[in-house]
Protein backbone atom coordinates (compact mmCIF):
# COMPACT_ATOMS: atom_id res chain seq x y z
CA UNK A 1 0.00 0.00 0.00
CA UNK A 2 2.98 2.62 0.77
CA UNK A 3 4.11 1.70 -3.04
CA UNK A 4 0.38 3.00 -4.29
CA UNK A 5 0.89 6.27 -1.92
CA UNK A 6 -3.19 7.87 -0.52
CA UNK A 7 -5.12 6.20 -3.84
CA UNK A 8 -4.16 2.76 -2.47
CA UNK A 9 -6.23 3.31 1.14
CA UNK A 10 -8.92 4.48 -0.88
CA UNK A 11 -9.92 1.10 -3.06
CA UNK A 12 -8.83 -2.57 -3.59
CA UNK A 13 -8.53 -4.62 -0.27
CA UNK A 14 -7.53 -1.87 2.27
CA UNK A 15 -10.81 0.35 1.48
CA UNK A 16 -13.43 -2.87 1.52
CA UNK A 17 -12.15 -4.06 4.61
CA UNK A 18 -12.11 -0.50 6.23
CA UNK A 19 -15.25 -0.27 5.18
CA UNK A 20 -15.91 -3.95 7.02
CA UNK A 21 -14.72 -3.14 9.89
CA UNK A 22 -16.66 0.42 10.71
CA UNK A 23 -20.21 -1.75 9.99
CA UNK A 24 -19.66 -4.90 11.08
CA UNK A 25 -18.44 -6.84 14.48
CA UNK A 26 -14.82 -8.27 12.83
CA UNK A 27 -12.55 -10.37 15.12
CA UNK A 28 -9.77 -12.31 14.19
CA UNK A 29 -9.73 -15.90 12.83
CA UNK A 30 -6.34 -17.54 13.93
CA UNK A 31 -5.09 -20.66 11.73
CA UNK A 32 -1.88 -21.90 10.39
CA UNK A 33 -0.49 -20.08 6.92
CA UNK A 34 1.16 -22.19 5.00
CA UNK A 35 3.30 -20.77 1.93
CA UNK A 36 4.04 -22.84 -1.01
CA UNK A 37 5.38 -20.53 -2.78
CA UNK A 38 8.86 -22.44 -2.91
CA UNK A 39 9.44 -26.69 -3.40
CA UNK A 40 10.48 -26.69 -0.26
CA UNK A 41 7.43 -24.70 1.43
CA UNK A 42 5.32 -26.48 -0.90
CA UNK A 43 6.57 -29.86 0.60
CA UNK A 44 6.12 -28.96 4.32
CA UNK A 45 2.64 -27.96 3.47
CA UNK A 46 1.62 -31.43 1.54
CA UNK A 47 3.14 -33.56 4.96
CA UNK A 48 1.00 -31.05 7.11
CA UNK A 49 -2.05 -32.07 5.12
CA UNK A 50 -0.95 -35.51 4.82
CA UNK A 51 -4.14 -37.64 5.51
CA UNK A 52 -3.34 -41.56 6.94
CA UNK A 53 -2.71 -44.42 4.48
CA UNK A 54 -2.66 -41.83 1.80
CA UNK A 55 -1.08 -43.16 -1.41
CA UNK A 56 2.71 -41.69 -1.64
CA UNK A 57 2.53 -40.27 -4.89
CA UNK A 58 5.88 -39.29 -6.76
CA UNK A 59 4.69 -35.99 -8.53
CA UNK A 60 5.17 -35.43 -12.53
CA UNK A 61 5.27 -32.32 -14.17
CA UNK A 62 2.61 -33.62 -16.56
CA UNK A 63 -0.13 -35.62 -14.77
CA UNK A 64 -2.08 -34.98 -11.46
CA UNK A 65 -4.61 -37.01 -9.74
CA UNK A 66 -7.44 -35.21 -7.89
CA UNK A 67 -9.58 -37.04 -4.71
CA UNK A 68 -13.23 -35.29 -4.85
CA UNK A 69 -15.41 -37.00 -2.33
CA UNK A 70 -15.69 -40.52 -3.33
CA UNK A 71 -14.32 -39.83 -6.57
CA UNK A 72 -10.50 -39.88 -8.00
CA UNK A 73 -9.64 -37.81 -10.90
CA UNK A 74 -6.72 -38.53 -13.45
CA UNK A 75 -4.70 -35.98 -15.22
CA UNK A 76 -2.70 -35.76 -18.36
CA UNK A 77 -1.67 -33.37 -20.54
CA UNK A 78 -1.32 -36.07 -23.22
CA UNK A 79 -5.03 -36.98 -24.79
CA UNK A 80 -3.44 -40.21 -25.95
CA UNK A 81 -2.21 -40.93 -22.95
CA UNK A 82 -5.49 -40.95 -21.13
CA UNK A 83 -7.76 -42.03 -24.43
CA UNK A 84 -4.97 -45.44 -24.52
CA UNK A 85 -5.73 -45.77 -20.30
CA UNK A 86 -9.13 -45.77 -21.06
CA UNK A 87 -9.70 -48.59 -23.65
CA UNK A 88 -7.73 -50.93 -21.70
CA UNK A 89 -9.67 -50.98 -19.19
CA UNK A 90 -11.63 -53.49 -21.18
CA UNK A 91 -8.72 -55.81 -21.42
CA UNK A 92 -7.72 -55.40 -17.51
CA UNK A 93 -11.69 -55.81 -16.07
CA UNK A 94 -11.83 -57.41 -13.03
CA UNK A 95 -8.10 -56.18 -11.80
CA UNK A 96 -8.53 -52.68 -12.07
CA UNK A 97 -11.39 -49.98 -11.18
CA UNK A 98 -14.47 -48.73 -13.61
CA UNK A 99 -14.31 -45.77 -15.41
CA UNK A 100 -17.49 -43.76 -15.22
CA UNK A 101 -16.79 -40.77 -17.00
CA UNK A 102 -13.77 -39.31 -18.76
CA UNK A 103 -12.50 -36.75 -20.88
CA UNK A 104 -9.92 -35.61 -23.48
CA UNK A 105 -7.26 -34.82 -20.64
CA UNK A 106 -9.01 -37.08 -17.78
CA UNK A 107 -11.11 -39.73 -16.35
CA UNK A 108 -12.55 -40.68 -13.26
CA UNK A 109 -13.60 -43.37 -11.18
CA UNK A 110 -15.08 -44.71 -7.74
CA UNK A 111 -12.52 -44.86 -4.86
CA UNK A 112 -12.46 -47.64 -3.86
CA UNK A 113 -12.26 -48.29 0.15
CA UNK A 114 -8.84 -50.11 0.24
CA UNK A 115 -5.23 -49.61 1.97
CA UNK A 116 -2.02 -49.11 -0.38
CA UNK A 117 -0.68 -52.38 -0.20
CA UNK A 118 3.22 -50.97 0.87
CA UNK A 119 0.98 -50.31 4.08
CA UNK A 120 -0.73 -53.02 4.79
CA UNK A 121 1.76 -55.32 3.01
CA UNK A 122 2.70 -58.94 4.94
CA UNK A 123 4.06 -62.05 3.67
CA UNK A 124 0.71 -63.97 3.98
CA UNK A 125 -0.76 -60.93 1.71
CA UNK A 126 2.46 -61.19 -0.88
CA UNK A 127 1.19 -64.61 -1.20
CA UNK A 128 -1.65 -64.01 -2.05
CA UNK A 129 -0.88 -61.50 -4.54
CA UNK A 130 1.32 -63.99 -6.25
CA UNK A 131 -1.35 -66.06 -6.52
CA UNK A 132 -4.14 -63.33 -7.98
CA UNK A 133 -1.37 -62.45 -10.19
CA UNK A 134 -1.61 -66.62 -11.21
CA UNK A 135 -4.93 -65.52 -12.81
CA UNK A 136 -3.81 -61.91 -13.75
CA UNK A 137 -0.73 -62.92 -15.79
CA UNK A 138 -2.24 -64.57 -18.78
CA UNK A 139 -0.03 -65.69 -21.56
CA UNK A 140 -1.12 -64.78 -25.11
CA UNK A 141 -0.68 -67.36 -28.42
CA UNK A 142 0.80 -65.23 -31.22
CA UNK A 143 1.35 -66.28 -34.72
CA UNK A 144 4.54 -65.78 -36.78
CA UNK A 145 4.02 -61.84 -37.65
CA UNK A 146 2.19 -61.26 -34.32
CA UNK A 147 5.20 -62.88 -32.58
CA UNK A 148 7.97 -60.73 -34.62
CA UNK A 149 5.89 -57.62 -34.12
CA UNK A 150 6.02 -58.25 -30.43
CA UNK A 151 10.00 -58.94 -30.28
CA UNK A 152 9.95 -55.30 -32.04
CA UNK A 153 8.38 -53.98 -29.25
CA UNK A 154 10.40 -55.41 -26.84
CA UNK A 155 13.64 -54.45 -28.52
CA UNK A 156 12.35 -50.78 -28.52
CA UNK A 157 11.15 -50.70 -25.23
CA UNK A 158 14.21 -52.14 -23.34
CA UNK A 159 16.81 -51.07 -25.57
CA UNK A 160 16.05 -48.42 -27.35
CA UNK A 161 14.39 -46.65 -24.65
CA UNK A 162 16.89 -46.96 -22.65
CA UNK A 163 19.89 -45.20 -24.68
CA UNK A 164 17.20 -42.24 -24.97
CA UNK A 165 16.56 -41.75 -21.89
CA UNK A 166 20.39 -42.38 -20.09
CA UNK A 167 20.98 -39.56 -22.33
CA UNK A 168 18.24 -37.11 -21.25
CA UNK A 169 19.54 -37.72 -17.34
CA UNK A 170 22.41 -36.44 -18.96
CA UNK A 171 21.23 -33.42 -20.52
CA UNK A 172 19.11 -33.11 -17.19
CA UNK A 173 21.67 -33.24 -15.04
CA UNK A 174 25.01 -32.01 -16.81
CA UNK A 175 26.54 -35.51 -16.18
CA UNK A 176 28.37 -37.76 -18.80
CA UNK A 177 29.62 -41.25 -19.15
CA UNK A 178 32.28 -42.27 -17.11
CA UNK A 179 33.87 -44.93 -14.61
CA UNK A 180 33.47 -43.05 -11.56
CA UNK A 181 33.39 -45.47 -8.40
CA UNK A 182 29.69 -46.90 -7.25
CA UNK A 183 29.95 -46.77 -3.49
CA UNK A 184 33.21 -47.81 -3.88
CA UNK A 185 33.22 -50.26 -6.04
CA UNK A 186 34.94 -49.23 -9.35
CA UNK A 187 32.84 -49.37 -12.50
CA UNK A 188 32.92 -49.64 -16.42
CA UNK A 189 31.24 -47.33 -18.98
CA UNK A 190 27.71 -47.61 -18.45
CA UNK A 191 27.58 -47.71 -22.71
CA UNK A 192 29.87 -50.95 -21.97
CA UNK A 193 27.81 -52.80 -19.68
CA UNK A 194 24.48 -52.01 -22.43
CA UNK A 195 26.49 -53.23 -25.26
CA UNK A 196 27.55 -56.36 -23.96
CA UNK A 197 23.58 -57.18 -22.58
CA UNK A 198 22.58 -60.11 -24.94
CA UNK A 199 19.28 -58.15 -26.89
CA UNK A 200 17.98 -60.58 -28.80
CA UNK A 201 17.84 -63.16 -25.11
CA UNK A 202 15.90 -59.63 -23.71
CA UNK A 203 13.58 -59.12 -26.61
CA UNK A 204 11.97 -62.56 -26.13
CA UNK A 205 9.86 -61.34 -24.11
CA UNK A 206 6.88 -63.53 -22.64
CA UNK A 207 3.42 -62.28 -24.39
CA UNK A 208 0.48 -61.70 -22.26
CA UNK A 209 -1.81 -59.40 -20.51
CA UNK A 210 0.57 -56.57 -18.53
CA UNK A 211 -0.47 -53.78 -16.29
CA UNK A 212 2.73 -51.82 -16.94
CA UNK A 213 3.37 -50.12 -13.72
CA UNK A 214 3.09 -52.94 -11.36
CA UNK A 215 4.16 -51.75 -7.62
CA UNK A 216 3.09 -51.83 -4.15
CA UNK A 217 1.79 -47.76 -4.28
CA UNK A 218 -0.75 -48.93 -7.63
CA UNK A 219 -1.86 -51.91 -6.00
CA UNK A 220 -4.83 -51.86 -2.79
CA UNK A 221 -5.53 -54.46 -0.64
CA UNK A 222 -9.03 -54.72 0.87
CA UNK A 223 -8.80 -56.74 3.76
CA UNK A 224 -13.03 -57.23 4.09
CA UNK A 225 -13.31 -58.93 0.63
CA UNK A 226 -9.74 -60.47 0.62
CA UNK A 227 -9.09 -58.40 -2.64
CA UNK A 228 -6.81 -56.60 -4.78
CA UNK A 229 -7.25 -53.48 -6.96
CA UNK A 230 -4.44 -52.53 -9.69
CA UNK A 231 -4.19 -48.66 -10.44
CA UNK A 232 -2.14 -46.45 -12.62
CA UNK A 233 -1.88 -49.07 -15.58
CA UNK A 234 0.45 -48.39 -18.38
CA UNK A 235 -1.60 -47.13 -21.58
CA UNK A 236 0.28 -49.26 -23.53
CA UNK A 237 3.30 -51.02 -24.21
CA UNK A 238 5.80 -49.72 -26.75
CA UNK A 239 2.51 -48.70 -28.89
CA UNK A 240 0.47 -52.13 -28.25
CA UNK A 241 -2.87 -51.97 -25.77
CA UNK A 242 -3.68 -55.68 -25.55
CA UNK A 243 0.07 -57.26 -25.62
CA UNK A 244 3.06 -56.45 -23.30
CA UNK A 245 5.76 -58.21 -21.70
CA UNK A 246 5.04 -59.90 -18.53
CA UNK A 247 8.88 -59.45 -17.05
CA UNK A 248 8.50 -55.95 -17.63
CA UNK A 249 5.79 -56.57 -14.78
CA UNK A 250 8.06 -58.86 -12.45
CA UNK A 251 11.15 -56.50 -12.80
CA UNK A 252 8.08 -53.33 -12.15
CA UNK A 253 7.68 -55.33 -8.96
CA UNK A 254 10.85 -56.18 -8.14
CA UNK A 255 11.98 -52.35 -8.57
CA UNK A 256 9.44 -51.29 -6.13
CA UNK A 257 10.40 -54.06 -3.72
CA UNK A 258 14.02 -52.55 -3.67
CA UNK A 259 12.91 -48.86 -3.68
CA UNK A 260 9.95 -47.91 -1.99
CA UNK A 261 8.21 -44.75 -2.56
CA UNK A 262 7.65 -43.80 0.92
CA UNK A 263 11.14 -44.09 1.34
CA UNK A 264 11.83 -41.84 -1.05
CA UNK A 265 8.90 -39.05 -0.19
CA UNK A 266 9.92 -39.28 4.16
CA UNK A 267 13.48 -38.36 2.19
CA UNK A 268 15.13 -41.73 4.05
CA UNK A 269 17.93 -42.33 1.20
CA UNK A 270 20.55 -39.96 0.64
CA UNK A 271 22.80 -39.88 -3.23
CA UNK A 272 26.05 -37.70 -4.16
CA UNK A 273 28.03 -37.72 -7.21
CA UNK A 274 31.28 -35.31 -6.64
CA UNK A 275 34.20 -35.45 -9.00
CA UNK A 276 34.19 -39.57 -9.75
CA UNK A 277 32.24 -40.88 -7.21
CA UNK A 278 28.29 -41.63 -6.90
CA UNK A 279 27.55 -42.36 -3.01
CA UNK A 280 24.23 -43.43 -1.87
CA UNK A 281 22.32 -45.08 0.81
CA UNK A 282 18.77 -46.41 0.95
CA UNK A 283 16.27 -47.27 3.85
CA UNK A 284 14.71 -50.47 3.40
CA UNK A 285 11.53 -51.80 5.17
CA UNK A 286 12.34 -55.46 6.40
CA UNK A 287 9.36 -56.61 5.39
CA UNK A 288 10.33 -55.50 1.72
CA UNK A 289 13.64 -57.33 2.30
CA UNK A 290 11.79 -60.46 3.09
CA UNK A 291 9.11 -60.02 0.23
CA UNK A 292 11.81 -59.49 -2.40
CA UNK A 293 13.37 -62.92 -0.96
CA UNK A 294 10.32 -64.78 -1.38
CA UNK A 295 9.30 -63.08 -4.95
CA UNK A 296 12.63 -64.15 -6.43
CA UNK A 297 11.94 -67.95 -5.00
CA UNK A 298 8.36 -67.19 -6.41
CA UNK A 299 9.59 -66.60 -9.55
CA UNK A 300 11.82 -69.48 -9.47
CA UNK A 301 9.64 -71.86 -8.96
CA UNK A 302 7.06 -70.11 -11.76
CA UNK A 303 9.55 -71.49 -14.17
CA UNK A 304 10.62 -67.20 -14.75
CA UNK A 305 13.92 -66.00 -15.68
CA UNK A 306 15.29 -64.52 -12.33
CA UNK A 307 18.21 -62.89 -14.20
CA UNK A 308 16.09 -61.51 -16.92
CA UNK A 309 14.01 -60.15 -14.61
CA UNK A 310 16.52 -58.74 -12.29
CA UNK A 311 18.47 -57.11 -15.58
CA UNK A 312 14.91 -55.41 -16.13
CA UNK A 313 15.01 -54.28 -13.04
CA UNK A 314 18.54 -52.24 -13.25
CA UNK A 315 17.00 -51.06 -16.87
CA UNK A 316 13.96 -49.61 -15.47
CA UNK A 317 16.26 -47.51 -12.90
CA UNK A 318 18.41 -46.36 -15.60
CA UNK A 319 15.33 -45.13 -17.40
CA UNK A 320 13.26 -43.25 -14.66
CA UNK A 321 16.27 -41.85 -13.38
CA UNK A 322 16.08 -38.52 -15.98
CA UNK A 323 12.12 -38.14 -15.03
CA UNK A 324 12.68 -37.67 -12.11
CA UNK A 325 14.14 -34.54 -9.51
CA UNK A 326 17.63 -34.44 -7.84
CA UNK A 327 19.29 -36.11 -6.03
CA UNK A 328 16.53 -38.98 -6.56
CA UNK A 329 17.76 -39.09 -9.50
CA UNK A 330 21.66 -40.00 -9.01
CA UNK A 331 20.06 -42.62 -6.35
CA UNK A 332 18.24 -44.33 -9.73
CA UNK A 333 21.17 -44.01 -11.72
CA UNK A 334 23.75 -44.92 -9.62
CA UNK A 335 21.76 -48.01 -8.22
CA UNK A 336 20.73 -49.02 -11.73
CA UNK A 337 24.40 -48.88 -13.07
CA UNK A 338 25.65 -51.10 -9.94
CA UNK A 339 22.89 -53.66 -10.01
CA UNK A 340 23.51 -53.97 -14.18
CA UNK A 341 26.71 -55.01 -13.67
CA UNK A 342 26.28 -57.11 -10.27
CA UNK A 343 23.82 -58.96 -12.90
CA UNK A 344 25.89 -59.35 -15.80
CA UNK A 345 29.05 -60.72 -13.76
CA UNK A 346 27.03 -63.27 -12.11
Amino acid sequence: MHAGGSTAVEQGESYGMRSIINTANVSAYQFNWFDTGHPEALEITRKAYLQTNAPNILEKENEAIWFIGDSVVKYSDDRNFIANRVKRVSELKGFVPEIYSCRSNMYCYKKVEAEVLSNAITLPIFDKLMASCKDFWTEQNLDKEQQDEFKSNCLKFYKDKTFERIQLFYKNFDKSDGIELINGEEMPLLANLLNSIDWEWMSRGLAGRFHGDFHFENILWSKDDEKFTFLDWRQDFAGDLSTGDIYYDLAKLMHGLIVNHGIIANDQYSASWENSEIKYDLHRKQVLVECERRFSDWILLANYDLKKVRVLTALIYLNIAALHRYPYSLLLYGLGKGMLKKVLEE
